[in-house]
This record gives structure tokens, C-alpha cells and sequence, in this order.
């Protein structure tokens, strides 16, 4: 069997682009991958093809020997668009070598580890003002757990009244779903070390799950200042972390209970597989950043059902495109996401739905500004 043809579809899924990789090959099986990388698709499509033209006549199979190949021989390695590419061809690797044993690709990776996979939704998520009513809905959908924060909005308040508004907030939140449903909060990155210490302080009553990128990912120190406040919540990272080279200070230092890796951008299953590995160590729990379409979905499921240390997964039911360019949906049951016995990743996409619903110039926030003008943190 040799790879014969790349071909990419960059599609709206609301409330960003999605863009899918399909790796076709002589004997007539395909599989799926996805690299959305949101305000950078049609960068991120070109990529793709540059490094797919390495698989074309290899064998699909030798799926970790292509990794290094397309990692380590361009030279010019790492960062968010080139693994995201990676990501997407890995992730369609896999996808063949399932369908070509028949087997689900969790099966490959050493599963089952577990039955279900526990998910969370997003509520008010870049829009406080529909937090309440989106966690109603997630309530009665049965969620058990759901995030909220990236307020953009924010930026341009003085500090003070930025954590009293995001305290009221989940305060409200919190008395909407009651005591227990999980709630974790997405910071953005966007506090210095003493802001995000005072923002815990303030979150502190509320029981949260965690407490997600509160400093830049770029400053590792700023995240050991927050460490060293002593939080009495879990704090989680790792979205804008792209390899195992990256994490590797991060676990060592011991500075987050919880890593998020994308399977879009963090090299694909082959590298998160391993990124897995390296937080058991440590006792680490791995909680995979998965905002994006239902390909990134089924790769992260896969691994939350292969590794030991999976804590819960994020899941947007980016409705209704999700549901229209699956042939066959996945079904989310009482907050947990069933992982279908199909080979391969279990997604089959429907290329007539991808190509009616094309991307947009909209989505998530692409701006944030102080309130002099100045550029803010998105």
C-alpha cells in the first residue's frame, strides 16, 4: 500500500474554520486528519501539502518512522503551523492503520484504559452574557462539567474591576448549576504573575476544577510565581505547547496538575501519545485542548481511552455543522462521549457538506484592546 494523494477542505464549523486532511492511497482506503488552526487555515492548508509531499508512494503504515521524517528533516522544525500539519497527516496515519487491520485506532495504542469518555462544553465562553443560558442547556443536555472565561471584553477594565467582574460571574455560574457540576476557567493567558494570584483568591470559593493558562505560556517563570502562591485550585496548561521538548520543564518544575495538549497542533496521537507518557510520571492528568471539529474529537478520544492519566475532554457541539458533514454522528450520553467500535478513528467525513458550508471570515475574537487603544492579550 502507498500513500497516492493529500487533499485538504478547509470548511465552516462555527465558531471557527475547520480543516481537514484526507491522505488517500493505492489499495483504496483513506484516512481523515485535522489541522484547524483558527485565523490561519489557508496557512495552515499550505503546509500541509508541503510536508505531505514526503508520504507520497510510502507506506501509510510506518506511521512513527514518517513522524520523525516530517518533524526532524525540513530542519526548520516546531511551532504551531508546522505541527499542526504534522498533527493532521498523523492523525490521518492512524486513521489508515486502523481501517486497514480493522481495528479501532485506540486499540493500536494500548487500549481500552476505560469505558467513556467523560467531556465538558463551553458556556459563555468569549460572551459572559450568554453564560447563564448556555449552562442551562448544558445542564439539561447532561454535561457535568463545562468552562467558561476568554473574555476579551475584560481587557479594558482596570484590573480590580476585571477579577471582581470575573468573580460575579462565576459566582452566578455556580448558583446556576450548583455544587456538583465542574467548572474549570480559561484565563487566556493574559495576567502577570500577582493579577492571576489575586484572580485565584477571588475564584477560590467557587470550587473550581482548574484554573486554565493563568500567565503567558512563554513565561515559565511567571507560571512558578503562581505556583509558588500556593493555589487551592488545580492549575492546567499546555494548549500553546507544541512538543514533548516544550513540556518536558514544565513537568519537571511539577508547575500544573493538569496538561492540555491539541492533538491539532501538538504533533498528532504519535507525539501526544508520548506527552501522555511523560505527565504519568509526574502524576500529571492530561485534560486534551479540543475546541475544534469532530476529527479532533475522535483523535483525542482515542488517546483518553488508550492512556492511564486522561482526566476529561473538551467537546463543542458546534451545531449544526458537526452533526451535517459526519456521515455517522457521535453520540455525547449523560457528559460522556461514546467512542464508536468502528476501524480506524470512527469518523467518516461527507465532502459534499464540507464543500456546501465554506469558511468565513468571522469566529473567535481575533481582537482585545486596553482601554487606551493598546494592544491587548486576545
Amino acid at each position: 500500500m502507498e500513500v497516492r494523494e493529500i487533499r485538504t477542505f478547509v470548511t465552516w464549523g462555527a465558531p471557527r474554520n475547520w480543516v481537514f486532511v484526507k491522505v488517500l492511497t493505492d489499495a483504496g482506503i483513506h484516512g481523515w486528519g485535522e489541522a484547524t488552526l483558527e485565523g490561519k487555515e489557508e496557512t495552515v492548508r499550505a503546509c500541509v501539502h508541503e510536508l505531505g509531499r514526503g508520504l507520497i508512494g510510502q507506506d501509510p503504515l510506518a506511521v512513527e518512522h514518517h513522524w520523525q521524517a516530517l518533524y526532524r528533516h525540513g530542519f526548520w522544525r516546531g511551532g504551531v503551523v508546522l505541527n499542526s500539519a504534522l498533527a493532521a497527516l498523523d492523525q490521518a496515519l492512524w486513521d489508515l492503520r486502523g481501517k486497514a487491520w480493522g481495528v479501532p485506532v485506540y486499540r493500536l495504542l494500548g487500549g481500552p484504559t476505560r469505558r467513556r469518555v467523560r467531556v465538558y462544553t463551553h458556556v459563555g465562553i468569549y460572551n459572559p452574557a450568554e453564560m447563564e443560558e448556555d449552562a442551562r442547556r448544558a445542564v439539561a443536555d447532561g454535561f457535568t462539567a463545562m468552562k467558561t472565561g476568554a473574555w476579551a471584553g475584560d481587557t479594558a477594565l482596570p484590573e480590580a474591576e476585571a477579577i471582581a467582574a470575573f468573580a460575579e460571574r462565576v459566582g452566578r455560574l455556580r448558583a446556576v448549576v450548583g455544587p456538583r457540576v465542574d467548572i474549570m476557567i480559561d484565563n487566556h493567558g493574559r495576567s502577570r504573575p500577582a493579577t492571576a494570584v489575586r484572580l485565584m483568591d477571588a475564584l477560590q470559593p467557587f470550587g473550581l476544577l482548574w484554573l486554565e493558562e493563568p500567565t503567558p505560556p512563554d513565561d515559565i517563570e511567571a507560571l512558578a510565581r503562581v505556583r509558588a502562591a500556593g493555589p487551592r485550585m488545580d492549575l492546567a496548561t499546555g494548549e500553546r505547547l507544541y512538543s514533548k521538548w516544550e513540556y518536558v520543564p514544565l513537568l519537571e518544575r511539577r508547575l500544573v496538575d493538569v496538561i492540555q495538549p491539541d492533538l491539532c497542533h501538538a504533533g498528532g496521537l504519535t507525539e501526544c501519545k508520548k506527552l501522555a507518557a511523560l505527565a504519568e510520571a509526574y502524576y500529571v492528568q492530561v485534560a486534551p485542548h479540543s475546541p475544534q471539529g469532530p476529527v479532533s474529537t475522535a483523535a483525542a478520544a482515542h488517546l483518553a481511552l488508550a492512556i492511564p492519566n486522561f482526566l476529561i475532554l473538551e467537546f463543542v457541539p458546534s451545531a449544526p455543522f458537526r452533526d451535517r458533514i459526519l456521515r455517522e454522528p457521535w453520540v455525547v450520553r449523560e457528559g460522556h462521549l461514546e467512542v464508536p467500535e468502528r476501524p480506524g478513528l470512527g469518523v467518516e467525513l461527507d465532502e459534499d457538506a464540507l464543500l456546501a458550508s465554506p469558511p468565513q471570515r468571522v469566529g473567535v475574537p481575533r481582537g482585545a484592546w486596553a482601554a487606551d487603544g493598546s494592544v491587548a492579550d486576545v
